[in-house]
């Protein structure tokens, strides 16, 4: 015989009120005076709470060794999170609990409130690294990447080589993000932003739009005959590189890291106001300069732009900008080389004027340009005018075609890997160490995959070897351009502070007429 009870019945099969309420019973008296059903009734009440209290203290038990499982597991599942991080050589960063007195419910903080300030953030390593693969979407619709120099291997070659060699995991990698629209109007047009910057366009856009792309000879669309455009995913992967290069760019500015390299497409530096041309639809350095003026205050930026062609987007944006130091290298050909801008009397306009200063390489590529000639325009040129301008903030539009192996269409020179491995140690000099090297152009893997391998290796602070430019004094006059590209600067503007930066060497420089003869006659000095 049983009975089964629940909290305010008692059912009983051998009574005629098996459905009864227990009543409450205070006194034996009274007890007594009931009939036999209602004190079986008032002992199976007691006997309820009995139960009750019995289920309540095993329910409590069993919820506590639950919880201790889950953080058993929820620790080993932390455990092996960490050591998959740290196989893959990125940053681990696990919180861990407040302790107990400075929660919000502790009786101490309601007595003495304590506030806890956020810890600073402390990476591992102090130069970054930023990269994602979304990039890689932006690709032609033919599907041939063979015939478009710019295509996703470009930086998935880099990435792999930073893998094998172990320099990625030395350094920080930066998780990227897609630029605002907002961001990108800092240096282009609300048309042009939203022209190529929202996907699919024809959301905001009327179809007038068609006008702007062509058919390709390979079947697909593009803005020009270079210029590919994938109405899925070039939007996306554009402005990616450009959010990339950003976030990069305001940790080094802020300290957080030391300095860094951004691994991005589709490059930036031709990329007008209003115009995608060269590859590029954003000028991913160009923003990231516009928003360092404007959320950090910074106030002097040196942008050097060593692509074998001339960052003509990059040098419209800050043409009249006196805070802002443009400093080009690249193949010139007077004017017959894309994007022929980039003259030596392009100097800047307004309060801008001085602080536009193109190397301009011309004489075709008999023979070719090398690491001599890059050298010493470093030498000459570049590190003494960078160190009288002071920068707070230095930035790389780091393009690879003037290395060995790009075909003359594409780029022609003759450098070496390691060269930009050196150039980048000396611009490490300036700015306090505050370097950012973002990826433009080169389309030969294995040069750019070099090239990012030395200028990676030099941020981290290796030795980088090359020969000595002042051993190619002898080099033919007619391959040193910048010999008189100061003079030409200098006739285009009157800023004391040019002359003093260069310690006397426009007096050889103002030598431009007896080059032009000696060049026509194909001599040498």
């Amino acid at each position: 015989m049983h009975a089964t009870c629940i909290p305010t019945l008692c059912v009983t099969p051998h009574s005629e009120t098996s459905r009864t309420a227990c009543p409450r019973l205070s006194s034996p008296s009274l007890l007594s005076a009931q009939p036999n059903s209602i004190r079986h009734s008032s002992r199976c009440h007691h006997g309820c709470h009995l139960l009750a209290a019995r289920w309540y203290y095993v329910s409590v038990f069993v919820w506590e060794q639950q919880a201790l499982l889950l953080e058993q597991q929820r620790i080993h599942q932390l455990r092996n999170y960490r050591a998959s991080i740290e196989a893959a050589g990125l940053p681990v960063s696990i919180a861990v609990h407040r302790p107990l007195s400075r929660a919000q419910s502790s009786p101490a903080s309601a007595s003495f409130p304590i506030v806890v300030p956020e810890p600073p953030v402390k990476h591992q390593f102090t130069t970054g690294l930023v990269y994602d693969s979304l990039m890689q979407k932006h690709q032609c619709i033919c599907g041939n990447a063979t015939i478009h120099p710019e295509h996703a291997g470009r930086i998935q070659s880099i990435w792999s080589r930073l893998q094998e060699t172990g320099l990625r995991s030395r350094c920080e990698c930066i998780r990227g993000r897609k630029a605002s629209q907002e961001e990108l109007q800092t240096v282009h047009s609300e048309a042009h932003v939203l022209l190529y910057g929202t996907s699919p366009l024809r959301q905001k856009l009327d179809g007038s739009v068609n006008s702007v792309f062509v058919r390709l000879p390979c079947g697909g669309v593009g803005v020009d005959s270079d210029t590919i455009w994938n109405e899925v995913h070039s939007s996306a992967a554009a402005r990616l590189a450009v959010g990339s290069v950003v976030e990069l760019v305001f940790k080094v500015a802020s300290g957080e890291l030391k300095n860094g390299f951004a691994v991005v497409r589709p490059p930036g530096h031709h990329a007008e106001e209003s115009t995608p041309m060269g590859f590029c639809y954003f000028n991913s350095v160009a923003v990231a300069a516009k928003l360092l003026q404007q959320r950090l205050n910074v106030s002097k930026i040196l942008i050097v732009d060593w692509d074998v062609h001339h960052g003509n987007g990059t040098q419209q944006a800050f043409y009249a900008d006196p805070s802002v130091l443009y400093l080009s290298l690249h193949r010139y050909d007077d004017g017959n080389f894309f994007p022929g801008s980039g003259a030596p009397d392009e100097v800047g306009s307004g309060a801008g004027e001085g602080f536009s200063v193109n190397i301009a390489f011309t004489g075709g590529l008999e023979p070719p340009m090398g690491d001599a000639e890059y050298l010493a325009a470093f030498r000459t040129l570049v590190m003494p005018i960078a160190n009288e301008f002071a920068p707070d903030m230095v930035l790389v539009s780091s393009g690879f075609d003037a290395v060995d192996g790009h075909a003359p269409p594409l780029g022609g020179y003759k450098l070496t890997a390691k060269c930009f491995g050196y150039l980048t140690r000396q611009l490490m000099a300036l700015a306090g160490g505050r370097l950012v090297l973002a990826l433009e152009g080169g389309h030969d893997l294995t040069a750019i995959c070099d090239a990012s391998e030395a200028c990676i290796s030099a941020l981290l602070g290796n030795e980088v070897i090359t020969e000595d430019p002042r051993a190619h004094a002898n080099v033919k006059i007619q391959n040193i351009e910048v010999r008189f590209v100061l003079a030409e600067w200098a006739q285009a503007c009157n800023h004391s502070w040019i002359s003093r930066s260069v310690n006397g060497a426009s007096d050889s420089l103002r030598r431009r007429i007896i080059w032009k003869t000696l060049h026509r006659q194909n001599k040498t000095l």
